[in-house]
């Protein structure tokens, strides 16, 4: 009897458990990408499925697009604030994604999901942006490929854990060099 009813706890339990984690990634896959963004500037994506780095690279592990995409999100809304004038609005919608670094299986099995980080293996980012005054008048608006050929060679500490800092350091040079105040 007290085995049964231990059972019918547990199955409820993880009947419960597995009903809220449906219920809540459902609310996080249904969230507007648009969190998180500023007065000043806001960063959306296009569908990931079709980025690089998911199309071409081992996703064994690896952590999900919305995880990377909301770094970069943080990073340029953070750069944009403190960059562009408050009367005008920067919006930028990123279109493909590769991050630095690649797998290389051929290492062996132990190896499958390590991402190895080689100058042969630069960032590239894909966006496209506007850049509009109070008025709602477009100042600027393009498309541009962001690449970082030198990433190793810059003054990031080998030791940095920063997650995807090659990627957040190549967009916030590219919002300084781009909008910054020896541009204007």
């Amino acid at each position: 009897m007290l085995y049964r009813h231990t059972l019918m706890n547990l199955v409820f339990g993880l009947g419960l458990a597995l009903g809220l984690g449906v219920a809540g990634s459902t609310a996080a896959a249904t969230g507007d990408k648009q969190d998180g963004n500023s007065a000043q500037v806001s960063v959306t994506w296009t569908d990931p499925a079709g980025f690089d780095e998911l199309r071409f690279g081992h996703q064994f592990r690896q952590p999900k697009p919305e995880v990377w995409l909301g770094e970069f999100r943080k990073t340029l809304v953070k750069t944009g604030d403190r960059i562009l004038p408050k009367d005008q609005h920067l919006s930028v919608t990123i279109t493909d994604v590769k991050l630095a670094g690649d797998f290389e299986p051929w290492h062996g099995p132990f190896f499958d999901d390590v991402r190895v980080v080689k100058s042969i293996y630069p960032p590239r980012v894909k966006l496209s942006f506007t850049l509009t005054d109070a008025n709602g008048n477009v100042i600027e608006s393009g498309d541009r490929e962001l690449r970082d050929l030198a990433f190793l060679n810059r003054g990031t500490s080998v030791r940095s854990n920063q997650p995807y800092r090659y990627e957040k350091r190549m967009l916030s040079d590219w919002v300084k060099r781009e909008f910054g105040s020896e541009k204007r």
